[in-house]
């Protein structure tokens, strides 16, 4: 008889939030980790690094570049069970889900992947600004 084994780990989280804040004035996510981290997230960097679907495509190659979400904000938070968040932002964009396991590797790469970021924007000729703001 083989014995099956199952991970604690709620999708791979080893680190849970103890603190989130949501400050829709200044557009932006802060969240304090069991570990003694803290970040604190944009919503234009939430929304452009969305998990969902419509950002990552379904498979390797496949990733949009979100442009024009220079001013986008969060409308709310949706927990999903204990290991994620859903995101509500103000372009109605919610079908992220948002777990702690990304949250947390967002937070520890966020120069990087912002960097990243505005180096595809600039190689596309897009722009954070939306349409009519350019």
């Amino acid at each position: 008889m083989t014995e099956e084994r199952f991970s604690t780990d709620a999708f791979g989280t080893k680190h849970w939030p103890v603190e989130i804040r949501l400050k829709k004035e200044d557009k932006r996510l802060e969240i304090d980790f069991d570990d003694g981290r803290r970040f604190s997230y944009p919503a234009e960097f939430l929304r452009v690094h969305s998990p969902s679907a419509e950002v990552q495509g379904h498979g390797p190659g496949q990733k949009q570049t979100v442009s024009g979400r220079a001013h986008v904000g969060i409308m709310s938070l949706e927990p999903i069970g204990n290991y994620a968040i859903r995101i509500v932002f103000d372009d109605l964009h919610d079908s992220g889900i948002y777990s702690w396991k990304l949250l947390y590797e967002l937070g520890e790469d966020q120069d990087e992947l912002w960097a990243e970021y505005l180096a595809e924007l600039e190689a596309k000729g897009l722009s954070r600004e939306p349409k009519g703001r350019r």
